[in-house]
């Protein structure tokens, strides 16, 4: 049975702002919980925030019941992998079989702030499953020891974690065929941020691919989507938020590479509505999104997490929770 979850993104709002919508949406319906951004700059300077996830994860723990977990970080340049092994297994200890670990190749918009190379895709996933290797050992609770092509480990132990029965799960966003396999190989579940049903469907496969091959049964391991919508009380208003608010949801080219949000800000001033087809659903109609929803939870998504792009986060919130979510048949 699919379930609707809530994205909670840092990078547009407070997080003390995020905190109540969170409630609200546990309270409205959205039963899968909460994506949470881990950024350390807003895509655009106009969405104007960017806390510190880690710190609100551990609010976000105590003021709703629900599950929860970065869409999402990545290991190797602002945190040693060891770092973020500490800080998962902390939220694992904390909230039992509520915090799961999501891992990403990483941006440039977040991660080149500590300065330094910043080296291709293929060496950034490198870097994602060695990393993974070191954070599966520490949550043993054993004291390990590594010595890798990018990374070492000292004699590092973890004191405070989850038993056994609670252990962090570890879901990767990926996008391509090759991490796609090595997701499955390695990982716990696989998360998506919007793709065509042909992608989304090669992507499964080699994840499914990969987790037989680790002697995995795949059939259990969760599936996760992200999507963007726009919704307001009228197509316009749907239209300019998103323009607005989003404008990266509009610029259909690879975004790892770009530095600063400045540069995004620049580059925003090309985009246009016709750029966020396939991309972004903008408009006022319930039984669009609905519709939309729908596709998604028909294909198989174990939990589809929402993202309304504009600041009318309450109203969507209500709206979505009294006529979209009991229109939805999940299953």
């Amino acid at each position: 049975m699919t379930t609707i979850g809530y994205a909670a993104m840092l990078e547009q709002f407070h997080p003390t702002d995020l905190l109540e919508w969170c409630a609200q949406a546990e309270g409205a319906g959205f039963d899968a919980g909460f994506m949470v951004s881990e950024h350390f700059h807003p895509w655009t300077p106009q969405q104007g925030q960017s806390a510190f996830a880690w710190s609100f994860m551990g609010a976000l723990g105590t003021q709703t019941s629900l599950t929860f977990g970065t869409a999402v970080t990545c290991p190797g340049f602002r945190y040693h992998p060891a770092v973020i092994a500490h800080a998962a297994a902390t939220l694992g200890a904390m909230f039992p079989g509520r915090f799961w670990l999501g891992l990403g190749a990483g941006e440039a918009l977040n991660e080149h702030v500590i300065g330094g190379e910043w080296p291709e895709i293929g060496i950034r996933s490198a870097m994602m499953f060695e990393s993974i290797e070191i954070i599966n050992k520490l949550f043993t609770g054993n004291v390990v020891k590594h010595k890798g092509e990018h990374f070492t480990l000292e004699s590092a132990k973890l004191y405070t974690r989850p038993d056994d029965e609670h252990r962090v799960p570890i879901y990767v966003a990926t996008a391509g065929p090759v991490n796609a396999k090595r997701t499955g190989k390695f990982a716990d579940g696989i998360v998506t941020v919007g793709a065509a049903d042909e992608k989304i469907g090669m992507l499964w496969g080699k994840f499914e691919e990969g987790a037989r091959e680790a002697g995995k049964d795949p059939s259990g391991a969760p599936k996760m989507l992200q999507i963007h919508v726009s919704w307001a009380r009228t197509d316009e208003e749907a239209v300019d938020q998103a323009m607005k608010e989003w404008p990266n949801g509009g610029m259909p080219f690879p975004k790892q590479d770009i530095k600063n949000p400045e540069d995004f800000a620049a580059m925003a001033k090309m985009v246009r509505p016709e750029h966020f087809v396939n991309r972004v659903l903008m408009t006022s109609d319930l039984a669009a999104h609905t519709a939309h929803i729908q596709h998604y939870v028909d294909m198989g998504f174990d939990e589809v997490h929402l993202h309304n792009v504009g600041r009318n986060q309450a109203e969507f919130i209500e709206v979505f929770g009294k006529e979209v979510l009991p229109a939805l048949k999940l299953g």
